[in-house]
């Protein structure tokens, strides 16, 4: 029998949970696990990314309509749901750069978007957290922020001191980031296209990375096997129909190709409450040995 443990993954808009560690989560809940999803903002102020959904009626009711795609996005992927309730603050453009609305959430202090989850934290009782690197995965204010949110509530859930109103105190046991884009998987996925005789999209991006940007394959620790769902980790995707083209290049290697080229998902270990060594396979890596204990 596998002990089942229980996996949270916090992100700043609706969609961001398909396109950065679908199919791990996907894995876990088909191996018992639980898993939620918590949502910091509305995505109120995204753009409508597909053109077959740039409709007037589209564009006057984005709200509601990005609810109702993460609900979807949640059931195919099979994980739980929060959303946190913050304003989006959408990802400003120009030189210089335009002031963020007011009461968005990368300006709301943290004193007042840490409790809220905390109190998920508390309730949910995760024993791994998953949240983006300092850099936000790429800076957009809301994802740093939900980086800053995310660490504070991870260090504040297990003290009885924090938020004493908040829920009987929880200490999730591993903490860990996940990042933007890797030169070398671009690169593998960009030669492995060429090699089959097949147009990569990839060629003008990888000729401007510049050999000064580290690459965040460096910082990983933890690379989870995870070809199986990738196919579902695309169906949730495409659930996002505003912002998820199916034409774009987020379809453009075949799955096939992916599952031999690139199997996994990866993830930076921050913090760590149990004995796991590195490099790992497997998010709940020591968890199982210290919950049955």
């Amino acid at each position: 029998m596998v002990e089942k443990l229980r996996l949270m993954a916090v992100h700043a808009h609706p969609d961001d949970e398909s396109s950065k560690g679908a199919a791990t989560m996907a894995r876990y809940v088909a191996e018992g696990h639980e898993v939620m999803v918590v949502t910091c903002t509305g995505g109120e102020a995204g753009s409508v990314l597909n053109p077959a959904m740039d409709r007037p009626e589209v564009l006057e009711n984005m709200s509601a309509i990005r609810r109702g795609e993460m609900a979807r996005a949640a059931e195919i992927l099979g994980v739980q749901h929060r959303w946190l309730g913050f304003v989006d603050s959408g990802l400003p453009e120009g030189d210089p750069l335009p002031p963020l609305p007011e009461g968005c959430f990368a300006l709301t202090p943290l004193e007042e978007s840490t409790p809220p989850l905390v109190q998920v934290i508390r309730e949910f009782r995760p024993h791994v957290i998953i949240t983006y690197d300092e850099n936000g995965g790429y800076p957009h204010p809301d994802h740093i922020r939900c980086h800053e949110v995310s660490v504070a509530a991870f260090d504040a859930a297990g003290d009885p001191d924090s938020y004493p109103g908040l829920g009987e105190p929880w200490q999730p046991l591993k903490l860990y980031y996940s990042h933007g884009f890797s030169r070398a998987k671009l690169m593998a996925f960009h030669e492995a296209l060429l090699a089959a005789d097949l147009e990569s999209p990839y060629a003008e991006w990888l000729a401007g990375w510049g050999d000064d940007r580290p690459d965040v394959m460096e910082r990983v620790t933890t690379r989870v096997e995870c070809a199986d769902w990738f196919v579902v980790r695309d169906e949730a995707l495409k659930a996002h129909a505003t912002q998820i083209d199916p034409e774009s290049r987020w379809f453009a290697v075949p799955l096939e190709m992916q599952r031999e080229v690139w199997p996994t998902e990866e993830y930076e270990l921050a913090r760590s409450l149990v004995d796991s060594t590195l490099p790992e396979d497997d998010l709940f890596a020591g968890i199982h040995e210290k919950v049955t204990a």
